[in-house]
């Protein structure tokens, strides 16, 4: 696609909101965005978010954050408020929050915590928003292609794919059969391949928008899942893994890092060429999602189950 990056654009009348911006990918990418606007940082931790906050302001950006807890739907729903009362010129959003657990927890609903906060939350937010974003606005879902159950990769490293039954029953915690042997990975794969789905189903349903999907590759050191794991491991992530894997990546096509993931979402994000309903891999080129993924009737169902979900536990 273009490189849209070549030549910055105007920070003037344009604000791009990205949830998830404290740490790893979506750090990097808050950092990137500021060089095009306003960046509404949406995230839980509100010292992280204002330590960054203040980080942008210092490199002569404008950023205003707000606290979300996307596994909460009041969260939310209160942080898209506020959004919508800070009445700036919302060019963008990206959805990049998420979390892998490698042992499943509940919210306070007693919610799949992996289902709630990589699909319940970033749908409710994007439809929240959708009807205030500015005509060519761009929305971006970060997801991840352990959703098929014919990657490779992600199938040597345990994965089976989504896993879907309904819309109440993956708020359980339960998953179809044939699943991982890992917990937490039918919960991870299952609502990254909800979550695709559904922006796939917003981009039919929005023609007024942009709105497509990036598989960012595999960041060893974002630290996805790092709270679920081992001190050693944690110490790799931190100090090992930012040196070894920029020297893999030309040799590994998977593998990347967050400054290439973020260099990627920022260039879809602020494309103005209006592609839509695109599902992009870690080099930016369009890719195929799974066989159910890619079924527009599995799309609408994902689309229509969660609209009745979220509007029978609006309370």
């Amino acid at each position: 696609m273009p490189n849209p990056i070549s030549q910055k654009h105007s920070t003037e009348n344009k604000a791009y909101i990205i949830t998830g911006p404290t740490s790893g990918i979506g750090r990097r990418t808050a950092l990137d965005i500021a060089e095009y606007g306003t960046v509404v940082l949406v995230g839980r931790n509100r010292e992280k978010l204002d330590a960054l906050q203040t980080e942008i302001r210092q490199k002569g950006g404008n950023a205003v954050y707000v606290v979300c807890d996307l596994s909460d739907l009041e969260s939310v729903r209160r942080a898209t408020s506020e959004i919508v009362d800070m009445k700036l010129p919302l060019a963008g959003l990206v959805n990049n929050a998420g979390i892998m657990q490698l042992r499943p927890t509940k919210n306070a609903r007693g919610w799949d915590m992996s289902y709630a906060t990589n699909h319940l939350g970033p749908f409710l937010l994007t439809e929240a928003l959708m009807p205030h974003l500015r005509d060519g606005a761009g929305v971006v879902f970060v997801v991840s292609a352990v959703e098929d159950p014919e990657r490779k990769p992600a199938v040597s490293a345990g994965f089976r794919g989504g896993r879907y039954i309904s819309a109440e029953a993956s708020a359980r915690g339960q998953w179809g059969p044939g699943g991982s042997a890992k917990p937490g990975f039918d919960a991870y794969a299952t609502s990254k391949q909800a979550i695709l789905a559904a922006a796939l189903a917003f981009s039919r349903e929005n023609t007024r928008l942009h709105i497509n999907a990036i598989e960012p590759g595999f960041n060893p050191g974002t630290g996805l899942g790092a709270a679920d794991a081992s001190v050693f491991v944690r110490l790799v992530q931190q100090f090992v893994v930012p040196v070894i894997v920029p020297l893999l990546t030309p040799f590994i096509k998977i593998l990347s890092t967050s400054k290439r993931a973020a260099l990627e979402i920022t260039r879809i994000l602020i494309d103005t060429s209006g592609h839509t309903g695109v599902y992009f891999d870690e080099r930016g080129n369009p890719m195929q999602g799974s066989v159910l993924v890619s079924d527009l009737t599995f799309q609408d169902r994902i689309a229509a189950e969660t609209r009745t979900f979220l509007a029978t536990h609006s309370q």
